[in-house]
């Protein structure tokens, strides 16, 4: 059976009857198949059980908890059956010592430049961060490495938002809240592609709470930071483009909340589909010579990861070819 994620917008209870899950709220209770699940995604106000939470730990399913706003809150994440002691050790080790933590770092910015880049094609401003680029080659910190990091995504939004259609300027980047509708737009969706990174973490050898260009915290997944600045250009940002572009996403998707905007329930289902429908597109890969989807890209760069941490090939940060 293939698995698939479960999104969870609606106010509801998650509880286990028997050997089934269910999830029940005012429209009705419907059985979901324990070993067709993914993982799980909850935007609503959803009551678990403990039985359920107990059946999803033995499944290895991860539950990610969304905010008012969309915005990711935390994961229940059941408990490692796959970590290997010399691949901790290892990870831990390119973390302690500042050049090969840097070189990671350095890496995961140039990689995310790189699809930038190819994305300011696509949206029709071809542009290059060569000058920035090299300006990154000759630091030594990683505060330095992030500063960098911070002015070449603010120079690659000015550029995007000459072609965003009027009414979904990004104007100033905005989180929390957010000030714009398309800030609303790339927060919501970067929220759900950190939560992916964090299920497909999981599913490796991997330590997701030790990162390189990020500083790991007690309370975040900070590997899937580093990862997802790879992903959020050639995921969250042309989901995102297209949508506005297309007139798929309308101001009728958007309402305003204290100080801030916030898409509604039909704008979240909406970017949720668009969001599944991406992450299921099969792109030919061209090391490994087949189709693999989208999602699976994010696995092959976390195994790419492992590679290096052991030695095994140098890490190279995926660039799109797509």
């Amino acid at each position: 059976m293939r698995k698939r994620s479960i999104t969870l917008l609606s106010d509801g209870t998650l509880f286990r009857k028997e050997n089934t899950l269910y999830f029940e709220n005012a429209r009705g209770r419907k059985p979901l198949v324990i070993e067709g699940i993914y993982d799980i995604y909850v935007y609503g106000h959803v009551s678990i059980s403990s039985q359920a939470l107990h059946f999803l730990a033995q499944k290895g399913v991860a539950v990610h908890f969304f905010n008012h706003y969309g915005h990711y809150d935390g994961s229940f994440y059941p408990r490692e059956s796959l970590h290997s002691g010399d691949l901790v050790i290892k990870q831990v080790e390119h973390y302690l010592d500042p050049e090969k933590r840097l070189k990671l770092a350095k890496l995961f910015v140039t990689g995310a430049a790189k699809n930038m880049e190819r994305n300011l094609a696509r949206f029709g401003a071809k542009h290059k961060f060569d000058g920035l680029l090299e300006e990154l080659n000759g630091y030594g910190k990683i505060t330095e490495v992030m500063n960098i990091e911070a002015r070449i995504r603010q120079e690659y939004y000015a550029l995007w938002d000459e072609h965003l259609p009027e009414g979904f300027k990004i104007v100033k980047r905005t989180r929390r809240p957010p000030g714009n509708e398309m800030n609303a737009l790339i927060s919501f969706l970067n929220s759900r592609l950190y939560a992916t990174i964090v299920s497909e973490l999981y599913n490796t050898q991997l330590v997701p709470t030790v990162s390189y260009l990020h500083e790991p915290g007690e309370r975040r997944f900070s590997l899937a930071l580093d990862l997802s600045e790879i992903f959020k250009p050639i995921i969250a940002d042309r989901i995102a483009n297209r949508l506005v572009k297309q007139g798929i996403i309308k101001k009728e998707h958007f309402r305003g909340d204290l100080k801030g905007v916030l898409l509604t329930e039909e704008g979240m289902k909406t970017v949720i589909n668009t969001y599944n429908d991406e992450m299921r597109k099969s792109v030919r890969h061209p090391g490994l010579k087949k189709n693999v989807t989208k999602q699976r890209l994010i696995r092959l760069e976390a195994y790419k990861l492992i590679k290096h941490l052991v030695g095994v090939r140098e890490y190279e940060p995926l660039v799109a070819w797509f």
